[in-house]
């Protein structure tokens, strides 16, 4: 099994597991990846700062209606606060260094699960020998870890420079 994490935008993560030449791609959603996208582009400025749904949508390539079924998830994990009205806007709830990929992609995808057999205990009768259920367990615990080992103003820092150097070379 071979485990890549892709950084298109930032932060997108898909697993291919490949056998006789064909690649099965176990993907984060649209949802999860427009989630990530957005929560990115909020923890770029300093905590505190507020921005309206069009803005971050048309910064990030997101539809907007899209986003605004995403904000909800989001404020509802105690990820962001929302304001409604004359002055109001999306706001981070935490500061970027207590949120972590994983914490973006459970409030919207729910938690990570790479096999049913992995629901809970006793989903499936074999889980005491099945030698797959380790496997399949062993890589969703690796896979969180790392989704949990880093934060969104790392990430957002490390984005910013990585635009930058881009930006850069093309000039």
């Amino acid at each position: 099994m071979e485990i890549r994490f892709n950084c298109a935008f930032g932060i997108i993560f898909a697993i291919y597991l490949q056998r006789l030449n064909q690649v099965i791609k176990l993907q984060l959603s649209m949802i999860g990846e427009y989630a990530l996208r957005a929560m990115l582009y909020i923890c770029s400025k300093p905590f505190g700062t507020g921005y309206q749904i069009s803005e971050i949508a048309e910064k990030n390539d997101i539809p907007d209606n899209f986003l605004r079924k995403i904000i909800p998830l989001l404020k509802k994990a105690n990820l962001l606060n929302s304001q409604r009205g004359n002055g109001g806007g999306i706001s981070l709830q935490k500061n970027a260094l207590d949120i972590t990929p994983l914490d973006i992609i459970n409030a919207v995808e729910g938690p990570i699960l790479l096999n049913k057999c992995l629901i809970h205990d006793r989903f499936c009768s074999r889980d005491d020998y099945c030698s797959f259920h380790t496997l399949w367990a062993d890589a969703q615990q690796q896979l969180k870890d790392k989704l949990a080992s880093r934060n969104l103003f790392e990430l957002a820092v490390q984005n910013n420079e990585n635009y930058l150097r881009v930006k850069h070379t093309r000039l």
